[in-house]
């Protein structure tokens, strides 16, 4: 078995999560290098849209951004954000949001706005973009991002996309239509919801990862599942692959 580190096995990981036939909405950056990744080994007929209009995008590399021209080759369609947002958001045609975020909460809300009060903060982001959106209609979301108390929060510095927002079924009673977060991705582990409560709860850590090292990288008391798993390795294949779409590690770390 080949060395890998933890980014890499966080983005086979939330590769995992997709299924052939899908149309999953994808962000740039580790969202898309998973989504391709998926559509490379076992998801061959994974479809992926972008907010930039692009429909069943068949990138060749990695994309910098939603404008980079190797989305537009050999894509199926490409159509206004108007009309990708009302004609296959708006009717429940996306299966996954694929998204990652600044800050998440045991409810799968996340951040991508702002670290800090919102008319003072230290860092600003460039906010939600489609995300609200994407996660408020998609079937389901896969949320990644690496792992750290500053990330996995207690509470939201600002909410700017909606998972499960109190538990329970507010999420219903806001009227969402979407089915909300199924799992989020990180580099220490899989974390899945609650089906009454929503909250989030380990569900699998990566080879060589401990219950207590997650704890201390969480925010709140972590719940942790009686069966918990050991998530599988990369196998050579993925690790080519994701090896081949970022080969100066521009998204990722070779750091172990």
């Amino acid at each position: 078995m080949t060395d890998y580190t933890r980014a890499e096995m966080m983005v086979v990981a939330a590769a995992r999560e997709l299924r052939d036939r899908e149309i999953v909405f994808v962000g740039v950056g580790i969202p898309t290098l998973a989504a391709i990744l998926a559509k490379r080994t076992h998801a061959p007929n994974l479809r992926l849209i972008t907010e930039s209009g692009i429909v069943g995008a068949m990138p060749t590399r990695l994309p910098l951004s939603i404008a980079d021209p190797c989305l537009v080759t050999g894509t199926q369609a490409i159509v206004s954000t108007v009309e990708l947002f009302s004609l296959y958001l708006q009717r429940g045609w996306v299966d996954v949001g694929f998204l990652g975020g600044a800050q998440v909460d045991k409810y799968g809300n996340i951040n991508s706005t702002v670290i800090g009060p919102y008319e003072k903060p230290s860092v600003r982001f460039p906010g939600s973009g489609g995300a609200c959106e994407i996660a408020s209609l998609s079937k389901r979301t896969v949320i990644i991002m690496p792992q750290g108390k500053r990330r996995f929060v207690e509470k939201l510095d600002f909410l700017t996309t909606p998972g499960y927002l109190t538990g329970g079924d507010a999420r219903q009673r806001a009227g969402l239509l979407g089915g909300g977060p199924s799992v989020v991705v990180t580099d220490l582990g899989l974390f899945r919801f609650d089906p009454v409560t929503k909250e989030m709860y380990l569900a699998s850590v990566h080879r060589g990862v401990t219950v207590d090292q997650v704890r201390s990288n969480t925010g709140w008391d972590l719940r942790v599942a009686e069966d918990l798993h050991v998530t599988p390795d990369p196998t050579d294949e993925e690790l080519r692959v994701v090896r081949e779409l970022d080969p100066t590690a521009h998204f990722l770390s070779r750091e172990a």
